[in-house]
C-alpha cells in the first residue's frame, strides 16, 4: 500500500490483536518461517502504529506458533468436514481463512466492533466468509451461525486471557446449549502467567491485562456445562506436522524445558475441547 497510513483507534484489549500482527510480519521476513504471511506484511506496512515496540521478543514467535498450532486443529477437522463452518472469536487481523480455505467451507470472523472496523479495511465479506462485529458475550452473533450448516469448529486465539473467568463461562456455556457436537479450541494461562504478566516481554508494553487464570484446562470439565478436553498442549509439545519447520533452538528448548522449566512451560496451554451432546 502508498499514501496515507491508517490510523487506529482501538480498546485496550483489541490492541492486543496488534502483536500477532507483527509476530506474522517479522516471522514472515525470516529465511526460513515457520508461517509465510506477505498480507501481514502488508498491513503492518499501511497501520500507523509503533510496532518497535514489540521488538524481536521471543513472544513474537509465540504468537506465530500458537496461530500455526490451532491451524492445525481446524486443518483436521477440515480433512474431515471439508464443508464445515469454522467461527473465529476475536479475529482481529488474522488470516486464517486465507491459510485454510478450501473452496468448500463457511467461516465467520467475529470481534468487537472497533477491530471490525479496522478488519474491514483490509478485508472484505465473500458469500462463504462473514463478519460479525459484536462481542463474544452477545447473543445475536450465536443465532447467525446457527444458520450455518455444521459441523462447527470455533477458535478463540488470546481473547478469553483478557475476561474474568464468569464471563468465559458465560460464553462457553452459551456456545455449549447451541451447538452440541461442535469443538472449540482456546489458550489458557496459568496463575504463574497472570501473576506475573507485568515481567512479560511484550504485556508489560500493554494497557490490557489477563484476568483469567486456569491452572489445569481439566478444571473446565468441572464447570458441568458440557465441555470434554480432547487435547491440551503446551508449546513444546507442538503437533509432529509442525516440527520439521521449528527453529533448531527451539527444538532443543522443547527438550529440554519441560524438565528444567516445568512450570513455566505449563503456564501456558492451547486446548480442544468438544461439546458433549446432550442425551
Amino acid at each position: 500500500m502508498t499514501g496515507q497510513k491508517t490510523k487506529i483507534a482501538l480498546g485496550d484489549i483489541q490492541e492486543t490483536l496488534l502483536i500477532p500482527l507483527y509476530g506474522r510480519a517479522v516471522e514472515t521476513k525470516k529465511k526460513r518461517p515457520l508461517l509465510a504471511d506477505p498480507k501481514a506484511v502488508e498491513m503492518v506496512d499501511a497501520i500507523d502504529y509503533d510496532f518497535g515496540k514489540f521488538g524481536r521478543t521471543k513472544s513474537l514467535f509465540g504468537s506465530v506458533l500458537r496461530t500455526v498450532m490451532l491451524d492445525v486443529w481446524i486443518k483436521d477437522f477440515l480433512a474431515k468436514h471439508p464443508a464445515g463452518t469454522v467461527v473465529e472469536i476475536g479475529a482481529g487481523l488474522n488470516t486464517r481463512f486465507e491459510r485454510l480455505d478450501n473452496g468448500q467451507l463457511r467461516w465467520f470472523d467475529l470481534d468487537l466492533p472497533d477491530s471490525v472496523a479496522l478488519r474491514q479495511k483490509f478485508f472484505s465479506d465473500t458469500d462463504r466468509r462473514k463478519t460479525l462485529a459484536a462481542s463474544v458475550l452477545d447473543e445475536g452473533w450465536l443465532d447467525t451461525v446457527k444458520e450455518s450448516d455444521g459441523p462447527f469448529f470455533f477458535v478463540v486465539e488470546a481473547v478469553f486471557l483478557y475476561l474474568p473467568e464468569r464471563d468465559v463461562r458465560t460464553a462457553l456455556e452459551r456456545i455449549a446449549q447451541k451447538f452440541p457436537g461442535a469443538l472449540i479450541a482456546f489458550d489458557t494461562a496459568a496463575g504463574l502467567m497472570v501473576h506475573r504478566q507485568h515481567e512479560h516481554d511484550v504485556m508489560k508494553n500493554m494497557a490490557a491485562r489477563f484476568t483469567w487464570a486456569c491452572d489445569d484446562p481439566l478444571e473446565i470439565e468441572q464447570w458441568h456445562i458440557g465441555l470434554h478436553l480432547l487435547e491440551t498442549r503446551t508449546y513444546a509439545e507442538a503437533q509432529k506436522a509442525i516440527w520439521p519447520k521449528l527453529p533448531l533452538h527451539f527444538k532443543v528448548l522443547s527438550r529440554v524445558g519441560p524438565v528444567l522449566f516445568k512450570k513455566f512451560i505449563n503456564a501456558y496451554r492451547l486446548n480442544l475441547f468438544e461439546i458433549q451432546k446432550r442425551a
